[in-house]
């Protein structure tokens, strides 16, 4: 303290102030780009969750797509987002055009435009997961055009551009409302309009009576995706902060609300389906992250953790409400992330902002008159009373009325125009080989056959031609009795994977030498034991097995089973099953030995 007063004594200390005030707007200043290109990075995470929440066949388009949004975006916003965003008020509504960025480059503000870019491309990616795996490209490429050049621009101008709800303490520090409801609600509504995946519901007499899981393709790269949004968001929640305070403390409820979330998504889901549901978990840290990037800068601990266990719970009411209540297919959850959890967000301020978060004291102005990110006081739960809430809740009935009414017509001129959806043929086949000319976006892998439901019903042909004639059964020829008259037999064992080594070694031990050994795809739903996918029960899936074939004429065929059993038995559904089939005969082709003799080497 004594080395403190002598430098305030001493001459000169107001300009070392003043310098020291500067290198920390230059150091903040930086850090904003940084924050700007953590946003952007989050533009692979969209890619990597989305990828792996769907089927292969769809993966190269929905990477083109999440491409196409921010290169697509860039270009309208230069043209007209950025200025209908940020541009001179106009009433309150909207920010007036402008070509800035063209006709005065050296006084135009780069950094605010780029950051404001990477928010922007962010609002048009959320809809991309909702309508994945039978949109056409073409469509999609206009209705993110209409995204970035009015939609969002329009309405955050209201919150961050000092339109009208920036004057009254409406507050969203980062885009609980701006971004991830507005993209909600796009989904929410492209869904809808473009109808659900083929095989997503069945019907029966005109009415939905079950539910299919399809499940994705890749949980490993959807897994990857949430841990790139987890860091980017990082930059989303913190890039504005301009203390390091602040920044600590929004880095602080930026972490505490998506964990809470995962964690009691998993306790849920554990309980209800009886094992923690993997893809749903990954849902709920993004919903918590979305949950608290409204309030990030003027909630608590506390605050943060009851966001955060709300959205957990939420994201789940909202997968299950748009599958078995609405019926509308949302193939990545967007719906229940960003929308509902955007929503709540955006509520939330009005319940836990309190004045003991570093960044209150700056929103907070001068109480009276407000501009972007300023709130109008203390939330309901710490002593604010209504007023806050209440505004919050003007600002998100105003957004959502505005985006659905503004995306619900740009869905149906595109309908009109172009058509939403494609066909029958080209979503079978898959968007990469139909829209792209791709035969895979992973060439040199094979992926298991799909089961494709079919809406069609069984056609019943009769005609005249008997039974026998119509379906000719040929017998096959057969070779001579094996020397001896000794019995052959084929033995098939199909088992799990892990018991192959265990086999493969009690076989030997009673004498079997050879043995052919496949990996094959088997049916593994068991009635008892269902499994689930996002709160839906998976009926009929394929799993990786190992088949074990192995023909036996001197060894006992009692001995096979049993030995066969007794290995592979756990007590659980799944051991596997045991086939015995009868052989004509064996050929060994390099010395021509015929049935018992051209065995005995390699039984």
């Amino acid at each position: 303290m004594i080395f403190t007063a002598f430098l305030e004594a001493a001459p000169g200390w107001d300009a070392v102030l003043g310098l020291f005030e500067s290198l920390r707007g230059e150091l903040f200043a930086v850090w904003f780009l940084i924050g700007a290109a953590l946003v952007f990075w989050m533009q692979a995470g969209f890619a990597m969750v989305e990828t792996g929440f769907t089927r292969a066949k769809n993966a190269g388009n929905i990477l083109m797509k999440n491409l196409m949004d921010f290169c697509i975006g860039t270009v309208v916003f230069i043209l007209i987002g950025f200025g209908l965003l940020l541009g001179e008020d106009l009433i309150g509504l909207i920010g007036k055009p402008g070509f800035d960025i063209f006709t005065d480059y050296a006084n135009f503000d780069w950094s605010n435009f780029v950051f404001n870019l990477v928010f922007c491309a962010t609002t048009a990616t959320i809809v991309s997961g909702a309508m994945a795996e039978r949109t056409k490209f073409l469509s999609y490429c206009v209705y993110s055009a209409i995204i970035s050049a009015l939609i969002y621009p329009i309405e955050a101008h209201w919150t961050w551009g000092g339109g009208w709800l920036a004057q009254l303490g409406f507050h969203d520090f980062a885009g609980s409302n701006c971004i991830h409801m507005v993209g909600g609600i796009c989904a929410l509504i492209g869904a809808c309009m473009v109808g659900p995946r083929l095989g997503k519901f069945v019907k029966k007499d005109g009415k939905i009576t079950k539910v299919n899981a399809i499940p994705g393709h890749n949980i490993t790269i959807g897994c990857l995706g949430v841990f790139i949004l987890w860091l980017g968001w990082y930059g989303f929640n913190g890039a504005a902060a301009t203390t390091v305070p602040e920044l600590a403390s929004i880095f602080l409820t930026t972490t505490v609300a998506p964990a809470v979330a995962t964690v009691v998504c998993m306790i849920f889901t554990w309980i209800k389906y009886g094992k923690p549901d993997v893809s749903m978990c990954l849902n709920a840290s993004l919903a918590g992250l979305v949950g608290v990037t409204a309030g990030c800068d003027v909630v608590d601990a506390l605050g943060a953790a009851c966001i955060g266990a709300v959205s957990g719970v939420l994201v789940i009411f909202g997968v299950w409400l748009l599958d078995h209540k609405l019926h509308i297919d949302d193939p990545v959850g967007a719906v229940a992330v960003h929308c509902l959890n955007g929503l709540w967000g955006t509520l939330a301020v009005g319940l836990f902002a309190t004045e003991t978060a570093p960044a209150f004291a700056r929103g907070y102005g001068d109480g009276v008159t407000y501009g972007a990110n300023q709130i109008a006081g203390e939330g309901l739960f710490y002593g604010g009373g209504l007023k806050l809430l209440g505004i919050q809740i003007l600002g998100v009935l105003a957004t959502a009325a505005f985006t659905a009414v503004a995306i619900t017509l740009t869905f149906l001129v595109i309908k009109k125009i172009f058509g939403l959806r494609v066909s029958r043929e080209e979503e079978v086949a898959g968007l990469d080989i139909q829209e792209h000319g791709l035969p895979s976006a992973y060439a040199g892998f094979v992926f298991q056959p799909e089961d494709l439901p079919s809406d069609e019903e069984v056609t019943v042909v009769e005609g005249d031609v008997p039974v026998a004639e119509a379906v000719e059964v040929r017998p096959m020829p057969t070779f001579d009795e094996p020397k001896g008259g000794v019995k052959l037999t084929k033995v098939e064992i199909i088992c799990k994977e892990a018991r192959l080594e265990a086999l493969k070694n009690a076989m030997m031990n009673i004498g079997i030498t050879g043995m052919t050994v496949s990996h094959v795809l088997g049916c593994g739903a068991q009635k008892g034991k269902p499994e689930y996918y996002r709160g839906v029960a998976i009926e009929a899936t394929l799993l990786p097995k190992i088949q074990v074939d192995i023909v036996v004429s001197k060894v006992p065929v009692s001995s096979v089973i049993e030995t066969a059993k007794k290995v592979l038995y756990t007590g659980h559904i799944g051991d596997g099953k045991i086939f015995v089939y009868n052989v004509e005969n064996v050929v060994k082709v390099r010395t021509g030995e015929t049935g018992y003799d051209a065995l005995q080497d390699v039984e």
